[in-house]
């Protein structure tokens, strides 16, 4: 594999999506850098999480009262604030995407403006520099999007569904 080939092709790429693509790829990354830390989260920390709780709860010996009831209330809030963390984050990136390829749209058409003002024709060659500016963002916001549309869903079925779990673990004797 080429690596020097393959950082000019992305360049080439790059340049090709004007200036918004490169904002794009900057926020694609940093959502799948959030949905990787979710799902190692789900595979590694969650159950030491939940098993603090279980192990908490089951050493009281008072299931019953009020305070019982407030002690399990929040051992369920504690580990379900650390299920969601970055959740909501990961959604508004999968929807503020597609925005940013709207907003390489209005740019490129905009270059796309600007050549027919100079050339006063709609010369196609001249035109076509700026399709691409406005068509590949548009492409790529929603690429990003889709793919971290399908995982911000699972995360957030996977923590509502291991607190819900745990409260039941946690039932009232």
């Amino acid at each position: 594999m080429d690596i020097s080939g393959a950082l000019t092709g992305l360049q080439e790429f790059l340049e090709r999506g004007g200036p918004i693509l490169t904002w794009i790829m900057a926020l694609t990354f940093v959502m799948w850098a959030f949905i990787l830390e979710r799902m190692a989260y789900f595979g590694f920390a969650h159950k030491g999480a939940a098993d603090r709780a279980r192990k908490e709860w089951g050493a009281r010996s008072d299931h019953h009262s009020w305070n019982a009831y407030a002690i399990r209330d929040q051992l369920i809030s504690e580990v379900k604030a650390k299920a969601d963390q970055n959740v909501e984050l990961i959604k508004t990136l999968v929807a503020v995407a597609p925005l940013f390829g709207l907003l390489g749209t209005v740019t490129g058409m905009i270059s796309v403006f600007d050549v027919m003002s100079i050339s006063g024709s709609s010369d196609a060659r001249a035109m076509s520099a700026g399709v691409a500016r406005a068509t590949i963002p548009t492409m790529a916001g929603m690429v990003a999007s889709l793919s971290g549309l399908l995982f911000s869903n699972q995360i957030e079925r996977m923590a509502k569904t291991k607190v819900h779990q745990l409260a039941d673990e946690l039932e009232v004797d």
